[in-house]
């Protein structure tokens, strides 16, 4: 018998430990996994695996296709079309054929609206591309949807923080999963190489798509991904795993925060929901500025349109008071101080 290549046992064993947790099949403790007793797989929910035909995503629906059958656990695979490229349409049509033949089931060709979004090209596809993977999920019973995202990703996603000047939130990189409408967004090879998935894919026989949006200097991500390599070839290759322990450390650190700003916030929250700015003063800037941004997504103000400039000028009411108008948030919300509390305007 040939021995198991060492790039696709380690992605198997990736995969394997992210359905074990995201699947409720075993428990966490710290970094480590210890298996459940057995339990009925009708309780468990499918899986989709997020799959462009790129080396990471195909590397990760091969693991996926050979590990969760072997859990019992039912695996699709959707592929989403932006359609931003010619022929887009035709690509995610051979991904979806190839992935019926590995045995996907479900197998689906999420078509999305890109144009007439808020924000950047990057971003309004990334925002499309995550709610039609949700839709997917949601509509075929999927419990998580497995992401591509390799430990070079993770390192570019710092860097780009970096560069902008981001706080704790945004050096924290991508999580390893969140919850998205009751769909868990997996990312189980974030500890693996991009020499690894292909590595993998040469094992495997798999012949990987070559996005051309990959190499185009005119998006941030090819820049970022340009430069982390030129930052590898002059300072040596320890930068990529040094930026992801960044992340890993920023995440746990903010996690901490955030849990302080939960308790926080009831304490300074009257009952009609306004904050009292007395209050809210004496707390330290980590927490206060949580706290508001905890109080401003409270109101509607959306998330992805939140800035940190929205954040500092609600901080202004409270601990730079000097009469100042209104703080108009995302979503059409405006923050006024009146008796010492910070309320929307009716």
């Amino acid at each position: 018998m040939a021995a198991l290549d060492p790039a696709v046992a380690a992605i198997r064993t990736a995969v394997r430990s992210t359905l074990l947790v995201d699947l409720g099949l075993n428990d966490v403790i710290g970094d480590q996994t210890t298996p459940l007793s057995p339990r009925s797989t009708s309780q468990v929910g499918g899986v989709l695996v997020a799959c462009s035909g790129g080396a990471d995503s195909l590397a990760l629906a091969a693991a996926a296709a050979f590990v969760a059958p072997r859990l019992g656990v039912p695996v699709g695979l959707v592929t989403v079309d932006h359609q931003l490229q010619p022929g887009s349409g035709q690509r995610a049509e051979g991904v979806a054929d190839w992935a019926r033949k590995e045995g996907f089931d479900p197998v689906v060709v999420q078509t999305v609206e890109v144009a007439g979004r808020a924000g950047g090209p990057e971003a309004s596809a990334r925002d499309a591309r995550y709610e039609g993977l949700v839709a997917a999920a949601r509509a075929r019973g999927a419990r998580s949807v497995l992401l591509g995202h390799t430990r070079e990703d993770q390192a570019e996603t710092v860097l780009l923080a970096l560069l902008r000047g981001a706080g704790l939130r945004g050096l924290a990189g991508m999580p390893t999963r969140r919850a998205v409408e009751e769909v868990v967004l997996a990312r189980p090879l974030l500890e693996i190489s991009r020499a690894q998935t292909r590595a993998a894919c040469g094992a495997l026989g798999l012949t990987p798509w070559e996005d051309p949006h990959n190499a185009d200097p005119a998006f941030g991500r090819a820049r970022a991904r340009a430069l982390l390599q030129s930052l590898v070839d002059k300072l040596g290759p320890a930068v990529v795993p040094n930026l992801v322990q960044t992340a890993h450390r920023a995440a746990v650190d903010g996690a901490a925060l955030d849990g302080l700003a939960v308790s926080a916030i009831e304490a300074v929250r009257d009952d009609d929901g306004s904050l009292r700015a007395g209050d809210l003063a004496p707390l330290a800037e980590a927490i206060r500025t949580r706290v508001l941004l905890a109080w401003a997504r409270s109101l509607g103000a959306p998330g992805s349109g939140l800035s940190h400039r929205h954040i500092q000028a609600l901080d202004a009411l409270v601990v730079d008071w000097h009469g100042q108008g209104p703080v108009h948030l995302p979503g059409g919300i405006a923050v006024v101080r009146r008796d010492g509390r910070l309320s929307p305007t009716a």
